[in-house]
């Protein structure tokens, strides 16, 4: 799989990843859970290692933690979760739980959850980053209605990473978010890349253009997902998804060429709505 550095430490991350919401939030059962653990050994086996949470997830943290230590990959692992919650000391204990959760005492990336009390955070994230408990911080957001308040914070303060909404269909980060990213330094992680999963929706039954195989592509979800790869500024992109069949067409994305600029300017003309 395909890998791109992570600016401020020059470690490469796989650029396809899975995200947990609502598809990692499910009870004890064994039929639950199975195709979840399917779900993560597919996406380490293709060399994919971004697995992205949150304590709003329901149960995904804990989810997740317990199939990482049932199946012994804790190492094969990029842990990104977010701390969602306001004051200091809330933030704090709530942190201290999700690595309870996730069965770790060191997370990859912990993001502060929509910018929700961002300043009281922060402190504690660099804090925590010079103690060795979290490799990297940053911020997310999903919606453009949050854009320009993101634009201020990224500028405001230096970020490991940033992560938004980008889609075929969502375009808005082209203009001022993505450059900004590249320029400060800052990797980008891609949240719903099937624009919140409608326009994937809406696609399923077109047919896949011809000319999608000149980038490899086999599904509506890959060729979504290499629109979004094509820009050099994306980092990861976090698909979710709790079904392997899935997982494995997702990843697929992570190999062989991305449309170039005509190819782009195609996409969009054909294809967005």
């Amino acid at each position: 799989m395909h890998r791109r550095k992570i600016p401020v430490s020059g470690e490469l991350l796989p650029v396809v990843g899975l995200g947990t919401w609502r598809t990692f939030d499910v009870g004890a059962r064994p039929e639950d859970r199975a195709p979840l653990a399917e779900v993560l050994r597919l996406l380490f086996s293709a060399n994919a290692s971004v697995i992205d949470s949150s304590p709003m997830y329901g149960a995904a943290e804990g989810v997740v933690g317990d199939l990482l230590a049932t199946a012994g990959t804790r190492d094969k692992a990029f842990i990104a979760t977010k701390v969602w919650t306001s004051g200091r000391d809330s933030g704090i204990a709530q942190m201290q739980a999700s690595m309870r959760l996730l069965r770790t005492d060191r997370i990859d990336l912990m993001q502060i959850h929509n910018l929700v009390d961002w300043r009281s955070h922060l402190p504690t994230l660099r804090s925590w980053k010079a103690e060795g408990r979290i490799r990297y911080l940053g911020i997310t957001h999903y919606t453009p209605s949050a854009h320009d308040e993101l634009e201020r914070v990224m500028r405001a303060e230096k970020w490991d990473f940033v992560q938004l909404n980008y889609a075929l269909d969502d375009r808005a980060v082209e203009q001022r978010l993505l450059p900004l990213a590249a320029e400060r330094g800052i990797a980008v992680i891609v949240n719903q890349p099937f624009g919140g999963g409608g326009l994937l929706r809406k696609l399923s039954s077109r047919k896949l253009p011809g000319w999608a195989a000149e980038i490899g592509v086999t599904s509506w979800a890959q060729l979504l997902l290499k629109f979004v790869l094509a820009n050099p500024a994306v980092t990861c992109v976090i698909p979710g998804t709790g079904k392997p069949e899935h997982m494995k067409d997702n990843l697929q994305a992570g190999f062989g060429t991305y449309p170039d600029a005509a190819l782009l300017k195609r996409m969009v003309a054909e294809i967005a709505i």
